[in-house]
């Protein structure tokens, strides 16, 4: 196991900076959350890029909070309400996301705002090649990450209440002046010749906006899954700041860079033969995925591609930021600063080729 990984698994103590009254929260439990029965034991979970994350104890149950990290946070992000709202709403409709328990936006009682969730129980695989699998199980994985962002995005938002979720349309330009300006406006965070190229690229080659919307993830990972401990199949998706309503495709091609990502930015198989491992081709996965959305192809996938490659260093460039305004809520933050460029120069490479 890498050190990286290593620095992800497992909650331990309360890091400085993080901790808050556990008695105030007790208290909040036992007012808005069923069945909730001190005492309650407070850690931290290693992981947590965005917001601080903690796994609460007791007697006869494990939940899990999430906050929004202390000190001062750019306009927008963090939004943890948002985050307990979709995970509410796709739950009630049965897709693999924990049980929301109860919000608190009254930061008098921690100190920002916080949700309360229910710990699921499985395993998280933090390589994509998953080595610690058989080849047989390895392919039935795949398959069901496959069929989970597909169900995703068979989903009708207005149906399911979250129709106001986000802006439809015009996604691929809204979230690239989104996440320019965040890349510009975070001056701590330095800058970097193949994003400045990005930047200018990305806007002037945006493909034709099909206006397909849909709730989209925004970091659907392997590692942002929980599967069933002994059956291959997600039990739970994690990590919905960055949902909203958006372009179905951009989500499953943020998906599907796991076939190009370096294994050393964030689990993927970059470098690897997916045939020799066990698992499906990257044209087989993409395949399979149209086959569920009733799709023939996706034409604009490599544009895909280079946006959420670009996409991705500019979140890990937000990380640096955070590292140096001291408040990331990561122990292992400043482990992302190194790969920004490493993604920045894959999304320009694919620009590069496209023309």
């Amino acid at each position: 196991m890498s050190a990286s990984v290593e620095a992800n698994v497992g909650a331990g103590a309360v890091r400085d900076g993080y901790r808050f009254d556990e008695a105030a929260l007790a208290r909040w439990m036992t007012a808005h959350v069923a069945d909730f029965a001190g005492p309650l034991t407070v850690e931290q979970f290693h992981g947590g890029q965005s917001n601080p994350t903690y796994r609460l104890t007791t007697p006869d149950r494990r939940y899990v909070l999430r906050r929004k990290p202390p000190g001062p946070i750019l306009n927008g992000a963090h939004a943890i309400e948002r985050v307990a709202r979709v995970l509410s709403a796709l739950g009630a409709q049965g897709f693999p996301v924990p049980h929301v328990q109860a919000l608190c936006t009254d930061d008098a009682v921690i100190g920002t705002a916080f949700y309360v969730m229910d710990l699921v129980e499985g395993r998280i695989f933090w390589d994509a090649a998953l080595p610690e699998v058989s080849r047989v199980e390895r392919a039935a994985l795949y398959d069901a990450m496959n069929a989970t962002i597909a169900q995703l995005h068979r989903h009708d938002p207005q149906a399911i209440g979250l129709g106001d979720y986000g802006r439809p349309g015009n996604y691929f330009a809204r979230q690239i002046t989104r996440w320019s300006d965040q890349y510009r406006a975070d001056t701590d965070a330095g800058r970097y010749p193949a994003m400045d190229r990005l930047v200018e690229w990305l806007p002037a080659h945006l493909p034709v906006d099909d206006a397909a919307a849909s709730v989209v993830h925004g970091d659907f990972r392997i590692d942002n899954m929980i599967f069933h401990p002994t059956e291959p199949r997600v039990v739970a998706v994690l990590d919905w700041e960055l949902s909203t309503l958006g372009h179905p495709l951009a989500d499953f091609a943020y998906h599907a860079m796991m076939y190009r990502m370096p294994p050393q930015v964030v689990a993927g198989l970059g470098g690897s033969d997916p045939a020799a491992l066990g698992l499906p081709g990257e044209a087989d996965y993409i395949a399979a995925y149209c086959r569920r959305t009733a799709r023939t192809d996706i034409p604009d996938f490599e544009f895909y591609l280079a946006f959420n490659f670009f996409r991705l260093a500019a979140i890990f460039h937000g990380i640096k930021g955070r590292v140096v305004r001291g408040n990331a809520s990561s122990a292992s933050a400043a482990e992302r600063i190194p790969h920004i460029e490493t993604l920045a120069d894959i999304a320009w490479s694919i620009a590069r080729r496209i023309g």
